[in-house]
């Protein structure tokens, strides 16, 4: 099986000029290699990645104020043709590299081959989809008002500097949710990849420095620490927008000196619960339940992390799902199997945690496969019966262990899911109308998204993708994405002024008064 040949990056790109960086460098190594006797992996290497200094954070912190200029820089005040225009060419050279992206999503992050190549598409399309939108906004907002003697036009402006840290599992796809609105609506950005998942983003450092104008898309590689909390203690960063963990979230605004001027646009974990009803479909609900707890080792925050289900089923469901998985393969994400290692260190020993104190309080493993293959493969472990004394129950596992906890009372489960510190989504299973109806009018406000005999998850990427409590600060999807990463702004006049009105938008002088209509 040919490996790739290691990308030995040594580049960052600030200000439109892509600088060589001769400092410390982070080796990459893929969570697939050799296996030996004693299980442990010999893993690939892959190449290597800067690890910038704080000082090269704060240049590219000054490239972005510069180009945003308190608003009046190049790229706040540019046309919307011209922005269209400049996503466009990204957009083409991104399309160009999609064999080199994809290879590394598979080597890097251990994403099964249709899954790399999906999560690459799906990123082309929400690109497209959201220039789209933004051409449907910037034709709404060319029209003016007259009302009560008062000529009015509103449109939607950029917030300011974007610090944009996204997360390994989707480091294309969620990366580009938040990036690619934030650039659309004329914010200047600074970007840092995760930990996971760097050298599969160096294909495309090129098409941004081509694409867009100098100081508007910066991207340095290296630790959280070094770069995005010094840059965040500045207080120069007007919108925080990361994809990850709340503990993070939650250490980078605590150092930000003013948090009141901070838009924070946060995609965080979740404990999406399924309830399976006693008059369930149990085929399907396994069905959905499988793919829902696994698809990419549950490595999702929209992935199913507790399944409820009704004692006078859970016998059946257990019995059958237990089957299921492991019926489920585990191999090189090259072949396509649905089960790949983990990309995260010690990850295998964090499950085995779980593991051990699920059953140490009573749970049992009861599928015959689950646990280490070596010390980056997990196979799924099912626990049951799962409680509340158990860490598992609350705490986001974040790979493939199914808890799966047996209940009489519903309302037994309606609490423990009103008190969790997560709502995100969840799942109902039920083939009765009644049930579903009620069961959906208690839910609506826990979680943002409520889905009915199907797992969950975050497309169409038309919907609203949000969370309640820890879950989320802010709604992402292709509209609501654009409103995120800008603000209402508006110009008035008097009637009187209609003449001079007309002699500014004839001349065609303003970017922002015009009548223009976007095609």
């Amino acid at each position: 099986m040919k490996t790739p040949q290691a990308i030995q990056w040594n580049q960052y790109l600030v200000n439109g000029e892509l600088k060589t960086w001769s400092g410390d460098f982070e080796q990459v190594y893929s969570p697939v290699g050799e296996v030996d006797e004693e299980g442990k992996v010999d893993r690939i290497h892959l190449g290597k990645a800067p690890l910038l200094d704080t000082a090269a954070g704060m240049e590219a912190l000054a490239a972005a104020k510069q180009a945003y200029n308190n608003g009046r820089g190049a790229w706040p005040t540019a046309s919307s043709e011209d922005r269209v225009q400049a996503m466009e060419k990204f957009l083409e050279i991104m399309i160009s590299k999609r064999e080199e992206v994809s290879e590394m999503l598979m080597w890097e992050i251990a994403k099964n081959h249709s899954t790399a190549y999906k999560e690459f598409d799906r990123t082309v399309d929400y690109i497209r989809d959201t220039i789209e939108e933004f051409k449907a906004m910037q034709r709404d907002g060319s029209q003016l008002a007259s009302k009560d003697g008062v000529l009015s036009q509103v449109r939607r402006g950029p917030l300011g500097v974007v610090l944009c840290l996204g997360p390994y599992n989707y480091p294309l796809n969620e990366t580009f949710c938040l990036l690619i609105p934030a650039l659309m609506m004329g914010n200047t950005v600074i970007f840092k990849p995760a930990k996971y998942g760097v050298l599969l983003l160096t294909p495309l450092v090129e098409a941004f420095r081509e694409a867009f104008p100098p100081g508007v898309v910066n991207i340095v590689f290296g630790r959280g620490r070094t770069l995005a909390g010094p840059i965040m203690a500045t207080g120069d960063i007007d919108v925080l927008a990361l994809i990850g963990n709340s503990n993070s979230s939650n250490a980078l605004v605590a150092q930000h000196p003013k948090p009141n001027r901070l838009r924070q646009i946060l995609g965080l974990e979740a404990k999406n619960p399924a309830i399976v009803f006693e008059n369930a479909n149990l085929d399907l609900a396994v069905k959905e339940c499988l793919n829902g707890a696994l698809s990419y080792n549950g490595q999702r925050c929209t992935a199913l992390k507790l399944l409820f289900v009704h004692r006078s089923v859970a016998d059946d469901f257990v019995a059958k799902f237990s089957a299921a998985v492991d019926a489920l393969q585990l191999d090189h994400p090259l072949k396509n199997s649905p089960l790949t290692p983990l990309p995260e260190k010690n990850k295998v020993a964090a499950m085995e945690d779980y593991v051990s104190d699920a059953l140490a309080k009573g749970a049992q493993q009861v599928n015959a496969k689950g646990g280490r293959i070596n010390d980056t493969s997990f196979f799924p472990s099912v626990l049951y019966p799962v409680d509340a004394s158990m860490r598992i129950f609350h705490e986001e596992q974040f790979g493939p262990v199914v808890p799966i906890v047996v209940y009489d009372d519903l309302e037994e489960v309606m609490s423990s899911i009103a008190q969790s510190d997560y709502g995100q989504q969840c799942s109902l299973f039920s083939e009765d109308h009644a049930t579903i109806a009620y069961a959906v009018d208690h839910m609506v406000n826990q979680v943002c998204r409520v889905n009915i005999n199907a797992s969950c998850q975050r497309g169409p990427d038309y919907l609203p993708f949000t969370g309640r409590k820890d879950s989320a600060v802010g709604t992402l999807s292709v509209h609501d994405a654009l409103r995120s990463f800008s603000i209402r702004t508006l110009v008035a006049t008097d009637v009187s002024q209609k003449p001079l009105i007309r002699q500014v938008l004839s001349s065609g002088d303003s970017n922002f008064m015009t009548t223009d209509y976007l095609l």
